[in-house]
């Protein structure tokens, strides 16, 4: 269709602003979703699962406060998520809801805090998208989630203070208990077992990354490991400590080839299949291995913490443990310490220079 240039003071015909109108709130609406999209697409997958998962629970509380159910689109993924328009008329008073009915459900304090979080930052996107006026997103951002102090007081005076089955506090192993973990027996899958534990309690490894570990990941005349840590974006290289060189000497090249995923799976004879371990896999061995210890609820990151624990109280500097443990910040390796019996030792003050 032609359409004549025309001057500020002249007017479409009818039709053509018709059309007009509808090709803009076409544009719009491409446009607010392509907003949040390109936002996730900023944000690791780890990151967007999570995110999900808590716009999965808000949606819930929405429903149960007697809103309509939000959509989901094909996936299953709420549409909160992934498109601006269910976004349009959220209220301060929502959200604040959504904190107490947490409290009241019995979620853990950081699980609340991380869902208002998810919940402030939509909202935000939302906001930018036009669906939200901008003194209400203001107000949104205002629902701010409970501090350490905070958090313990109003735990002591409900009766839930979490559900499901995720701890609430880790595991810290014990060394005569890291020493009988890492015994396995001398079979195909017992001495990946072995190779599983060392990469958990000799380097500190998160579970993802175990399991993205290939064969090739391993230098044997140089003892060292080179691997990809996804959630801080980085490739670092460990040196191999002596029992890791000797759990993959007993295990490489002779239960698994040089090449293609480092631990296999297995199947429930104990035989070992041709495809690489999971990450659900490898929490759920560990857990297995840990009931043979009688530790209930052991996982991969049980390990890891303890990793970091040990290391911590055999006087680790915070900066080495910090680049060890794949730490962008030297306040997760800081959590670590552990306060000394004195408060006061190693402090040093004018008094000492008399």
């Amino acid at each position: 269709m032609n359409i004549d240039i025309i001057i500020p003071s002249q007017h479409l015909p009818i039709t053509e602003s018709f059309f007009m109108g509808d090709a803009s709130h076409a544009a719009d609406r491409a446009a607010r979703a392509y907003l949040f999209a390109e936002e996730r697409a900023r944000r690791s997958a780890n990151t967007i699962r999570r995110h999900n998962a808590d716009l999965a629970v808000f949606a819930r509380y929405l429903l149960a406060v007697g809103l309509p159910p939000v959509p989901v689109d094909a996936a299953g993924v709420v549409l909160l998520a992934t498109s601006a328009e269910p976004w349009a008329g959220m209220s301060w008073g929502m959200v604040k809801g959504f904190a107490a009915w947490m409290l009241t459900e019995g979620y853990a304090m950081a699980s609340v805090n991380a869902r208002l979080a998810t919940v402030r930052l939509y909202a935000s996107w939302a906001a930018q998208a036009g669906m939200l006026p901008a003194e209400m997103v203001v107000l949104i951002k205002g629902v701010k989630g409970y501090a350490h102090r905070d958090a313990h007081n109003l735990d002591a005076a409900r009766p839930i203070t979490r559900i499901g089955a995720k701890k609430a506090t880790f595991h810290v192993l014990s060394r005569d208990q890291v020493r009988r973990l890492k015994v396995q027996p001398d079979t195909p899958q017992g001495r990946r077992d072995g190779v599983l534990l060392h990469l958990l309690l000799d380097h500190g490894l998160r579970c993802g990354e175990v399991a993205r570990l290939q064969a090739g990941s391993i230098d044997p005349e140089r003892g060292t490991m080179t691997f990809y840590r996804p959630k801080v974006y980085k490739t670092q290289t460990h040196t191999l400590t002596p029992g890791t060189q000797a759990a993959l000497v007993a295990y490489l090249g002779k239960d698994v080839p040089l090449t293609g995923s480092l631990l296999w799976a297995s199947r429930k004879s104990g035989h070992l299949t041709t495809s690489g371990m999971s990450e659900r896999a490898i929490t759920s061995r560990v857990a297995e291995l840990g009931r043979g210890l009688g530790i209930a609820q052991l996982s991969a990151h049980d390990l890891r913490h303890t990793w970091a624990t040990l290391a911590a109280r055999a006087g680790t500097p915070v900066d080495r443990l910090q680049d060890a443990g794949g730490w962008n910040s030297p306040v997760m390796a800081l959590r670590y310490l552990e306060a000394a019996a004195i408060a006061n030792t190693g402090v040093r003050g004018f008094h000492d220079e008399a």
